[in-house]
């Protein structure tokens, strides 16, 4: 029985250090410490928690904790359930590193690309007009070229960025065999 209680407290031991690791990871990617804490209580749960069950867990108010469910719902690493409990939501983590890490990373990465291409072929449009406007002076056009070079080529990245995320949403990573991996 003291053995029991001595590997269970190990394991709780070991399942804290990783849920924090996890935090911190997110941290690393501009996702609130404490969501990702909540992530990482949820990835160790066997069952789906209501939002009451997550917040005796976290100690954090209902607004709070309504916000971090929802932005964790939103990068697609928790699911909220169709069967509820009680009349109450039931939220389930994504265990799958590979798809939590395929979700955040696409919502993300997406994200970018749609603000920076709209500000990036907006600036084109209109560099372009001044360039070839009869008004413009000659040393205002070659500003604007110079302008244009680094925005066509930063609009080359994007549109490449775009193409791995399209890969990476359909699971289409050929390049980076996780078989392979996982066998190492």
């Amino acid at each position: 029985m003291e053995k029991q209680k001595e590997e269970s407290s190990v394991q709780n031991e070991l399942r804290e250090k990783v849920i924090d690791a996890i935090a911190q990871t997110m941290d690393l990617y501009g996702v609130n410490y404490s969501f990702g804490k909540l992530y990482g209580i949820m990835f160790f749960e066997e069952k789906p928690l209501t939002l009451e069950e997550m917040k005796s867990y976290m100690n954090m108010s209902k607004s709070n904790m309504s916000y971090a469910v929802r932005s964790l719902v939103d990068s697609g690493m928790v699911t909220q359930l169709e069967e509820k409990k009680d009349r109450k939501n039931q939220y389930v983590a994504e265990t799958d590193f590979f798809k939590t890490f395929r979700n955040f990373f696409t919502v993300k990465l997406q994200r970018e690309i749609d603000v920076m291409l709209t500000a990036i072929n907006e600036a084109i449009t209109t560099l372009s007009e001044i360039v070839l406007s009869e008004e413009t002076t000659e040393e205002e056009r070659q500003a604007c070229l110079k302008d244009l070079h680094k925005l066509k080529h930063s609009a080359k990245y994007y549109n490449w960025l775009q193409q791995f995320v399209e890969l990476l949403r359909n699971n289409d990573l050929s390049l980076f065999d996780l078989k392979k991996i996982e066998k190492s």
